[in-house]
């Protein structure tokens, strides 16, 4: 077993938790040079976007912030898939858990400074006055200068009897737009979001049959019957389709979300167990009720996920363990509530933090560490709740508006040698619902394992790290270098890109309502090296367009008119300018899940 048999070992930084946020902060502080060791719960790493099953990532979509390690994934999945990302409806990105596992092991492999020891929980955090020095498992303990949580439901913020929250704030503790006024049977019925167990199942086409799916203990049928009401069978298994005609199960509608009882997931080892024995059997029904419902053709895939005893009924169908969408939250520093994320124009103000006021010295610092532009979106088994709105147009499709990630959010308010790196940050109840999802959570984590090696490089505590000295190591970076200010019309391959980010962290005060900077080069309208799709383009609103395609067109399909939609801030702004019903011929690929060709290259003729 070689290093597990040792009691005690040392590091520089320790990450408890493989899961999305702690794998990322075990690289970034390992390619920083710190000594690193990163314990896993699972034999696997990667959390939300691997071994819980959840590989349709939400958020941060756009080109422009498709940037650090989650850029850096993005590249490593188009590389490794051949049948490309862009499958489903309900993300451009699905993709085999398989191949997102074998990728952040293999970035592991490649790190002679960084230890992954897996399949071990924490048992005790270690303590010296208010700082944490280590963490003791079963077969070792390990001290550390700086402990980061990674762990799905911040534990070791109560293993250390860290300050933290756990479920919903009323709008008397910070004035958030959509907190209830007063405790209701929502609050106390579901204190946290519900998890979901995620299951992937297999079409084994028309003449075969899939094996059958039993029906779990207690099964009720009942409560799955308006799952795809409104949508019709079909495009609620396209909602998350991955390759090889293999489906993602992470249905919110009298779907596989599962709350009941939620607060069992902090309460005692057993009442753990029994939630997630309930979830499970919650989702293993579903799954029983669409093959009964929709044929015998649809079945659970096989070997996707390792299969641990839980699970071993779904031989490999069966995620690792939940997507949990809410955990404990720190109280930090700096807390991100409902307000902080609502756009002033297209974009949220930047967090900024004013010092020596007063003074001729006085200075705007903006403490952004990392970016997201997901929707405020909460799951509940009694359904949806109301909130502000936090979305746009952009593209041709909807999107999330733009946000930042304050450092103070990592940061405990008293204890010293820890950060904090995964759902567990320092946010509001509300907060949690567009801060949670898997691409800011990696870049989240990326900034927490930087801090990290940082306060190693500069014998610092967490709270005494310039956050500039952070900011420039985070943009700088020589593998994955991340983005700090949402710029939506800048990719980071642009020339530019470097220059902006630096710009607005000087004079954040000067950052446009509009997220967008200026351009220094005119965008051209060129046409591509090729072209496989023409058509005529039409306007039907602000960014809502489609092509009628001309003939020949695929003989395979008859749909003529498509949505057209991007991701690039260049395409973008050729829709922007292109009058109804011209000609023009696009590099794109159609995705017959969501009805939607997504532009790579565009060139018109005017009409």
């Amino acid at each position: 077993m070689g290093i597990r048999s040792m009691q005690i070992l040392k590091t520089d930084v320790l990450v408890v938790g493989g899961g999305t946020g702690g794998t990322a902060a075990a690289l970034q502080a390992a390619r920083r040079g710190a000594n690193t060791i990163l314990v896993s719960e699972f034999s696997g790493l990667g959390g939300m976007l691997t071994s819980a099953g959840v590989t349709a990532p939400d958020g941060n979509e756009l080109a422009a912030f498709q940037t650090g390690i989650w850029g850096a994934f993005l590249q490593a999945l188009q590389q490794r898939q051949p049948e490309g990302l862009d499958n489903a409806w309900v993300s451009f990105f699905t993709y085999d858990p398989r191949v997102g596992a074998d990728i952040f092991a293999d970035w592991v492999a490649q790190l002679p400074n960084l230890t992954w020891l897996q399949e071990q929980t924490p048992l005790e955090v270690l303590q010296e006055d208010d700082r944490v020095i280590g963490v003791r498992f079963a077969e070792f303990t390990i001290f550390a200068n700086i402990t980061l949580d990674g762990t799905e439901l911040g534990d070791l913020l109560a293993l250390g009897d860290i300050p933290h929250r756990w479920g919903w704030e009323l709008q008397s503790e910070w004035g958030e737009p959509s907190a209830p006024i007063a405790a209701n049977t929502l609050t106390k019925t579901y204190p946290v979001q519900a998890p979901t167990w995620v299951v992937v199942l297999q079409d084994f086409g028309e003449t075969g049959l899939a094996p059958k799916i039993p029906a779990p203990p207690r099964y009720n049928p009942a409560k799955f019957t308006p799952a795809w009401a409104d949508y019709g069978a079909e495009k609620f298994l396209n909602y998350g389709r991955l390759p090889g005609n293999r489906f993602m199960i992470n249905w919110p509608i009298a779907g596989n979300d599962y709350g009941e009882g939620v607060e069992r997931l902090i309460g005692s080892a057993a009442e753990r167990s029994q939630f997630l024995q309930e979830a499970l059997w919650h989702t293993q029904g579903f799954a029983h009720f669409i093959q009964a419902q929709l044929g015998g053709r649809f079945g659970l895939a096989e070997e996707i996920f390792p299969v641990s005893i839980q699970t071993s009924l779904g031989g490999g169908a069966y995620a690792l363990h939940p997507y949990y969408r809410e955990s404990r939250r720190l109280k930090g520093l700096v807390t991100v509530r409902e307000q902080d994320l609502l756009p002033n124009g297209q974009v949220a103000p930047l967090p900024i933090r004013i010092t020596a006021q007063g003074c001729e010295t006085a200075e705007n610092i903006c403490q952004s560490i990392a970016i997201g532009n997901y929707a405020n979106d909460h799951h509940y088994p009694s359904g949806d709740i109301s909130l502000k709105p936090k979305s746009m147009r952009w593209g041709g499709r909807w999107t999330g508006t733009p946000f930042t990630i304050p450092y103070g959010s990592l940061v405990p308010e008293i204890t010293e040698g820890f950060l904090v790196c995964e759902k567990n940050i320092s946010v509001s109840h509300l907060a949690n619902g567009a801060t949670r999802l898997q691409p800011l959570v990696l870049g989240i984590g990326q900034a927490a394992g930087m801090a990290a090696a940082l306060c190693i490089e500069q014998n610092c505590q967490p709270r005494e790290l310039s956050v500039r000295s952070l900011q420039n190591a985070l943009l700088e970076d020589a593998i994955a270098p991340a983005a700090i200010i949402p710029l939506l019309n800048l990719a980071p391959n642009h020339s530019d890109w470097l220059y902006w980010q630096h710009y607005y962290l000087d004079a954040p005060e000067a950052y446009p309502h509009s997220g967008c900077c200026p351009m220094r080069t005119p965008l051209l309208d060129m046409p591509p090296a090729k072209f496989n799709i023409s058509g005529i383009f039409y306007r039907h609103g602000e960014q809502d367009y489609t092509i009628v395609l001309e003939t020949p067109h695929d003989p395979n399909q008859v749909k003529k008119t498509w949505a057209l939609v991007t991701l690039t801030p260049e395409i973008d702004q050729q829709l922007k300018q292109y009058e109804c019903e011209n000609n023009i011929f696009i590099l794109g690929k159609k995705n017959y899940s969501g009805g939607w060709i997504l532009v790579e290259s565009i060139f018109s003729v005017l009409a």
